[in-house]
């Protein structure tokens, strides 16, 4: 209670995101297709930040603006309505905010081996670089308690400096569009304290054929590892303390799997923070991630202590209950006002 650090440093590119959702099938040239679903929402790095600061975390999030509509009612979301600090980020004039368009396709695709229903997404966007690097808005970083951080093969100077002032690093990794899967890149784990990449990741960076497998070679790698597996939930091994824990994923319909993986990450700090065990930290990222799939739009979608209270306060199902027990305790008391999600069109701005 005494510490007045960031409890989560970020940085990354800012997205404004526009959702369709219930798609039967992919659209195909010549056809108009009618959805059932859309919002709108700040994406990209907003989903980790909006994730984080519905948990409590005092979340700090250097990133770039575009001075047009779509950076204007980003900054509004994240500073005004989720009380994100954006100290250290920076409105470019005459640059566009880039844009994406996420085409929901849920059992469009068919079924993974065993059944599974396939939950993917097509996303269309326009943008250019940020004028601003990551190391040019950081800089010096200020001493946080952890950074959550997508790596990148190219490393970036201020992850060095935030290891070194004792910022612990909880490391994400994105689609390689190359399909190389550099090893070079887990070169900079020697960084960071977890690492958490999904299973399709996990195994093409370490060479390896299974999630265990790839699980094993990352446990060398980094203290804590993660390894999320959509469907089939997520393993993981903490050597600091010696844990391995693995736990299923919740039976949830999904409407739009955008920022799911971002709100996983931003959950499993908030547990790790809160000194919980793995295996609660997992199924807390877990439930989390399986909540934010239920609404449009990653960022707005992040159920906050709000959705996770009251999914607990309606659970019926024994089994459910005994597996999430450690709730009851880790619940706050005031879990906070509900939380907004994700508007069809974002609210004109009030001169």
């Amino acid at each position: 209670m005494d510490d007045d650090r960031p409890d989560v440093l970020l940085t990354g590119l800012l997205f404004y995101d526009l959702v369709l959702t219930g798609l039967g099938k992919p659209p195909t040239p010549g056809e108009e297709i009618w959805t059932g679903g859309m919002g709108s929402s700040p994406g990209g790095i907003a989903n980790l930040a909006v994730a984080a600061s519905r948990f409590g975390l005092r979340t700090s999030l250097a990133t770039v603006f575009g001075d047009d509509f779509y950076g204007t009612y980003c900054r509004d979301v994240l500073a005004g309505q989720e009380g994100v600090d954006l100290s250290l980020s920076r409105t470019a004039h005459g640059w566009h905010t880039p844009v994406t368009v996420s085409l929901a396709l849920p059992q469009a695709l068919g079924s993974a081996p065993g059944g599974t229903p396939i939950h993917d997404r097509a996303l269309v966007t326009h943008g250019q670089e940020p004028p601003y690097s990551q190391d040019a808005l950081i800089g010096d970083p200020p001493e946080a308690r952890t950074a959550l951080v997508h790596i990148e093969t190219e490393p970036r100077a201020w992850l060095a400096k935030a290891a070194a002032n004792g910022t612990e690093i909880y490391a994400d990794v994105g689609w390689d569009p190359s399909q190389q899967w550099s090893s070079d890149l887990l070169d900079q784990l020697s960084l960071c304290h977890a690492f958490l990449p999904n299973e399709t990741e996990a195994m093409a960076y370490t060479r390896t054929d299974s999630a265990g497998a790839a699980l094993g070679k990352l446990s060398e790698l980094v203290p804590v590892a993660v390894v999320t597996r959509g469907g089939d939930g997520a393993i993981a091994v903490d050597q600091t303390t010696g844990e391995y824990a693995q736990v299923p994923a919740l039976g949830i319909d999904v409407l739009d799997a955008t920022g799911a993986g971002d709100v996983f990450g931003a959950s499993f700090v908030t547990a790790s923070l809160g000194g919980w065990s793995l295996t609660e930290r997992l199924r807390f990222a877990v439930l989390a991630a399986g909540l934010s799939v239920q609404r449009h739009a990653g960022a707005l979608a992040a159920p906050g202590w709000y959705g996770v209270d009251r999914w607990w306060r309606s659970l019926t199902d024994p089994e459910l209950k005994r597996a999430y027990a450690f709730l009851a305790e880790r619940l706050p008391k005031d879990p906070g006002p509900a939380v907004a999600y994700a508007p069809v069109t974002p609210p004109a701005r009030q001169c």
